[in-house]
């Protein structure tokens, strides 16, 4: 029996990156997927490149900004119209951006924080209730922080500050939700080959700079970040909730 066989698995930020990389794990473990995000044709094409790979059609893609409250209220109601329940929720919607604290505009502060925070929050209030009625022994959130929520990154205020407050709201939700028997855990990607950080790993100094700096010796890819994902959403970590796993490779050893 696959891990995640029959069970519903929801993922934020399943357009590219960690989030595609997730989807094809969890589709590769027999789950059923809705892809969440704002751009309809890349989850449609995410959807229909996984169900090829992994011969599993029941991918759903639903398109929604999960920063709005509304919209997040109106996923909740069709997941409850659609399917018996829901699993797992992967909360990895998220963005950053370069700026000195003295420099940074006060929108671009806001939008990162609504952006990896307030969509965790809101995710958490309305998905978090049909989690908790759902019968099953394996109830799942993970969402994705960052070793620069336990490190702050050079010139990313906002996205450390942001990063940080996912770790401690997992925590929190963790304490809410026990009583549900919804798990509740965050991982902490270090640098991992993504969209995101695509034009920095292009600097040469930059690259050879992580190296230095990590155990490992070298970048992660998304894959291997959507591995512990998959391990934190399914019932081989059913003890384990309110902790926050880092994927940096050692950079945090060094």
């Amino acid at each position: 029996m696959k891990r995640f066989q029959d069970q519903v698995v929801v993922i934020t930020g399943a357009g590219s990156g960690i989030g595609e990389a997730t989807v094809q794990r969890l589709a590769e473990e027999g789950a059923t997927v809705v892809l969440v995000g704002r751009t309809k044709e890349k989850l449609e094409k995410v959807a229909r490149e996984v169900a090829e790979k992994t011969l599993n059609d029941h991918l759903y893609v639903y398109v929604a900004d999960v920063t709005a409250e509304e919209e997040v209220e109106l996923l909740a109601l069709y997941l409850k119209e659609n399917f018996d329940g829901v699993n797992v929720l992967i909360n990895n919607a998220g963005t950053s951006s370069g700026g000195s604290i003295l420099e940074l505009e006060e929108k671009d502060w806001e939008h990162v924080q609504k952006t990896n925070v307030t969509s965790v929050f809101l995710m958490a209030k309305h998905i978090g209730p049909v989690l908790a009625r759902t019968e099953g022994e394996n109830k799942a959130i993970v969402n994705v922080a960052s070793l620069s929520g336990h490190k702050a990154g050079a010139k990313i205020p906002h996205y450390s500050t942001a990063k940080a407050a996912v770790i401690h709201l997992t925590k929190a939700l963790a304490g809410e939700l026990a009583s549900n028997q919804v798990r509740v855990n965050s991982i902490s990607p270090g640098f991992v080959e993504t969209p995101m950080t695509d034009k920095s790993l292009k600097n040469p100094a930059f690259q050879q700079a992580i190296e230095r700096h990590t155990l490992l010796q070298r970048v992660g890819r998304a894959d291997e970040v959507a591995k512990a994902i998959a391990f934190l959403a399914s019932s081989d970590a059913s003890y384990v909730t309110g902790t926050d796993l880092l994927i940096d490779g050692g950079w945090l050893t060094v």
